[in-house]
């Protein structure tokens, strides 16, 4: 949201941080829901059947849907995975939030593993506003925001539990060695294999495949640990953020889903060219993994019924970023954005806009929609609303809890943000505005680089500039973007920072 200078300068110089209630709707003592906070990989705005996916079978999340509410204006922090995962557990866009872009430490084999750009000591989190609430926390899939050890390790900013990938590296095999339970490796029954290689061998045997296999699938881990942390905690409110790497390349799926799109697709086989590694058959490879997700989105929520939980549990299932880029998945085939520009790595809409789906009976209506503009630095604050906890007034988040409910008056953002640092588009920034969206590249040399702007409302491909009829609104625009914070990392600020 827009701070004027004041605030802004008196947040840079105050010696302390207020805190403010954000209990809009606190419920009775004793009555905190569960939460689990689902989140994809690199899933694409249309590609669940609930967002007009036609090829992907996705029947758990369609009934999640029928069952709850969709959002159709829902956005990720950031076209990338640390960022996105930052701006979620700070509250913070990715012009504030501490980790703005993948910054990668070590390699990929195992002895190098060292993580990403560990998050700082002290910083405030969902997960430690949730711990202070009362609630059992864990994260379970990919952290990409600290190694073990490392001051961004995930028991170190409010999860009681860890189980995963700690380096988003890692993640780019679903046959890793190990993974990690806290700070603790947890071996896998795999044989190291590089995530990244060129085929070699038949293309037309499919045994030529089965060395980018192994035997234990880490979404099947994460599937079990999630599910023994729900039993454990059946009787205390608990709080699982359950990051799934679905459907992050590399392309790797039990064969037992590959059944379901047998003859559906007329498929080359990929090769790798050392990006990813190989599949025979990419498209259902593609599919199947979606469709794996959702089996085991299923699973956690029929340990719920099972439970007599699903009634006292919100559910939340969103995505990191918009679909990747990468040879290997075909997204024109699938629809993967929709139809709106851009892919992962752009902020175009194509980037950054995701589905969500919220459900929990008897407070969100069944079947319904709602087009409010919202990001997932709004979850921080709606589950502040929703447990009566205090969190920092210097978020950029806003509760949509009353969207949710139906009770209470839903605020609006004045504008949602966003940057990003890839070499490519030599930094890009983004901001919505109501109806209004508006895109700068080139703005980390340039301070001249011109903002593009459209109308979504009639133009949601984002192809007709109309920059130069709205001298009004650019200007609005340019406030959003000089209202960022400098960065402590010199290669994640613009020619034009104040």
């Amino acid at each position: 949201m827009i701070k004027n200078a004041f605030k802004t300068l008196f947040l840079i110089i105050s010696p302390v941080i207020f805190l403010i209630s954000c209990a809009e709707n606190p419920i009775e003592p004793g009555k905190k829901p569960n939460v689990i906070y689902i989140f994809a990989d690199d899933l694409g705005y249309g590609e669940i059947g609930a967002f007009g996916q036609k090829l992907i079978k996705t029947p758990t999340l369609d009934q999640m849907a029928n069952d709850g509410m969709i959002f159709t204006n829902h956005y990720s922090g950031s076209p990338v995975c640390a960022p996105s995962r930052s701006t979620l557990l700070t509250g913070k866009h990715t012009g504030h939030t501490q980790v703005r872009d993948n910054y990668e430490l070590g390699g990929y084999l195992d002895e190098e593993e060292r993580g990403q750009l560990p998050l700082k000591a002290g910083t405030f989190t969902l997960g430690k506003m949730l711990q202070d609430a009362g609630y059992k926390t864990a994260a379970i899939g990919k952290w990409g925001l600290g190694a073990a050890g490392s001051e961004g390790a995930p028991n170190k900013h409010g999860f009681d539990l860890f189980y995963g990938y700690l380096d988003q590296k890692q993640a780019h095999n679903f046959y890793p060695t190990h993974l990690w339970r806290n700070d603790e490796l947890a071996p896998l029954d795999n044989e190291y294999f590089h995530p990244h290689q060129a085929f070699e061998g038949d293309p037309t045997n499919p045994a030529d495949y089965d060395k980018y296999k192994g035997t234990d699938y880490s979404i099947d881990r994460m599937t079990n640990e999630a599910k023994v942390f729900i039993d454990e905690n059946k009787d205390n409110p608990f709080f699982l953020y359950l990051a799934y790497t679905i459907p992050h390349v590399s392309l790797q799926v039990p064969d037992e889903y590959l059944k379901q799109y047998d003859g559906m697709f007329e498929e080359d086989p990929y090769l790798g060219d050392n990006m990813y590694l190989p599949h025979m058959r990419p498209k259902s490879a593609y599919a199947a993994m979606i469709s794996l997700m959702d089996n085991h989105i299923g699973q956690i929520l029929s340990q719920l019924e099972n439970l007599n939980l699903t009634n006292d549990t919100l559910i939340m299932f969103t995505s990191d970023n918009g679909p990747t880029y990468v040879s290997g998945v075909d997204v024109e085939l699938f629809n993967s954005t929709d139809g709106l520009r851009g892919l992962k790595g752009d902020v175009y809409e194509g980037g950054i806009r995701v589905p969500m789906i919220a459900k929990w009976p008897g407070e969100i209506d069944k079947g319904t929609k709602s087009d409010h503009i919202s990001a997932i630095w709004d979850v921080m604050p709606t589950l502040a609303s929703l447990t009566g906890s205090d969190i920092p007034d210097d978020i950029d988040g806003v509760s949509f809890l009353p969207t949710l409910t139906g009770n209470g008056t839903q605020q609006q953002h004045d504008a949602l943000y966003w940057e990003y640092h890839d070499a490519r588009w030599d930094g890009a920034q983004a901001a919505r505005l109501g109806k209004w969206k508006a895109v700068r590249l080139g703005g980390k040399s340039n301070p001249d680089a011109p903002i593009k702007l459209y109308d979504l409302q009639s133009d949601p491909t984002e192809t007709s500039n109309i920059a130069d009829a709205h001298p009004d609104i650019i200007k609005q625009v340019q406030a959003v973007f000089d209202d960022r914070t400098v960065s402590e990392i010199e290669g994640w600020n613009f020619a034009s920072t104040p």
